[in-house]
């Protein structure tokens, strides 16, 4: 037994520790927005479900959809400093809601760029299922390692074509700052690097693998989750490398389309996540989001829950015309932009609390690691080491 007090480490949006029964609480918090339903049995395969849209599809699908199936993340085990990364406890804690929802749930931790853990998770479908019905893709890796060359690469954060200077929120402890970020272009090796890594073919290697194996069920869908967003934050995301890795991906599905399969990119709204706060502009452009939408700014659960509606066949597809399907729209409703576009403009650092939700957004930060939540006292021992849940 390791038990101890937690609190917060960190500096800016990044911590050191996690509190594991904050991350338990996040769990429950997701499944509690979820109402059961009864539904004919699927097997999914969540590649990244430990965190963001992946964690929320996972539960989503749990806890909504009866879904059986494999999770797969990358997470760190506590150590004797630190305590495990906050994805470690929030899957510790799925696999429990699993078990308590009577579904036959497994997760790997493992890297999902691998080719080892593609044999090792295809072998365990095929032991236990036989196939899948669904394939979810959400994998935020700052770099991957292409198993068959050894060759590494690192995703880049740059515009394209010429620097591009933005408004941008940062914290000095608890206390916003609206700052200036400038973001330099990026070299025509940035930019293929950043789309082996956040592209779309380590996904298609995956479809791959399971088509050679036989393990697509008739009527197999999937789909890889990605993000546009407002053309404030296009010239750093959308028209920056990352926006080139998106495109990749896009057309991976179009190209996983004309080979017969039913694939989709999913275009999930704004939220707070661990990938999208590193990127500058993009946490203040969601607290004015989220100070302009209030409770009616969709969360990663009920947008999961719109998905899984769409993957199953119990509402039609709301596709755009690339074939994307389109959770977003919210988001993007000319009324909702205009009021962040206004905002935007006119923040400052003596109204910044005023016209962003500056206090939400970083209680959302420091959930992401278990801090904050309501319902845990954070003045008593915990237990840090916990397991990984057994197979």
């Amino acid at each position: 037994m390791s038990e101890r007090v937690v609190k917060p480490v960190g500096r800016g949006f990044l911590f050191l520790d996690s509190h594991p029964a904050g991350c338990v609480q996040v769990v429950r918090d997701l499944a509690a927005a979820v109402e059961p339903r009864t539904a004919e049995r699927r097997v999914a395969l969540v590649i990244g479900s430990s965190a963001g849209y992946g964690l929320a599809t996972t539960i989503a699908g749990l806890a909504q959809f009866g879904i059986d199936g494999v999770g797969i993340a990358f997470e760190k085990d506590a150590t004797a400093r630190r305590t495990a990364s906050a994805g470690w406890y929030r899957t510790a804690e799925t696999a429990r809601l699993a078990a308590e929802l009577g579904r036959d749930f497994t997760f790997v931790n493992a890297d999902a760029f691998a080719d080892t853990t593609k044999t090792e998770v295809l072998d365990l479908i095929a032991e236990r299922f036989g196939g899948i019905d669904h394939l979810i893709y959400s994998v935020a890796a700052p770099r991957r390692t292409d198993p068959r060359t050894g060759e590494t690469y690192q995703s880049a954060l740059k515009t394209i074509g010429a620097p591009y200077t933005t408004k941008s929120l940062a914290y000095d402890g608890t206390e916003p700052q609206l700052t200036e970020v400038t973001v330099d272009p990026a070299t025509d090796d940035d930019l293929a690097q950043t789309v082996k890594v956040m592209g779309g073919e380590d996904w298609a290697r995956w479809i791959t693998a399971l088509q050679d194996r036989g393990l697509l069920n008739e009527g197999f869908n999937t789909v890889a989750l990605t993000y546009i967003g407002s053309d404030i934050t296009s010239a750093i995301y959308r028209q920056g490398s990352i926006g080139t890795a998106k495109a990749d991906l896009e057309q991976t599905a179009l190209t996983l389309a004309k080979d017969g399969l039913s694939a989709y990119t999913s275009v999930n709204g704004a939220a707070v996540t661990q990938a999208s706060s590193a990127i500058p502009g993009i946490g203040l452009y969601t607290s004015l989001l989220h100070k302009t939408l209030g409770d009616t700014m969709q969360t990663p659960i009920e947008q999961s829950i719109n998905l899984w509606t769409q993957l199953t066949g119990a509402a039609p597809y709301d596709l755009d015309d690339d074939n994307r399907i389109r959770l977003d729209r919210w988001e993007l409703t000319p009324e909702a932009q205009s009021e962040v576009h206004t905002a935007w403009q006119s923040a400052t650092q003596e109204n910044l609390t005023q016209v962003a939700d500056t206090t939400w957004f970083f209680t959302e930060i420091r959930k992401l690691y278990g801090f904050d939540v309501e319902g845990v006292d954070y003045d008593a021992e915990v237990e840090v080491e916990v397991p990984w849940p057994a197979g």
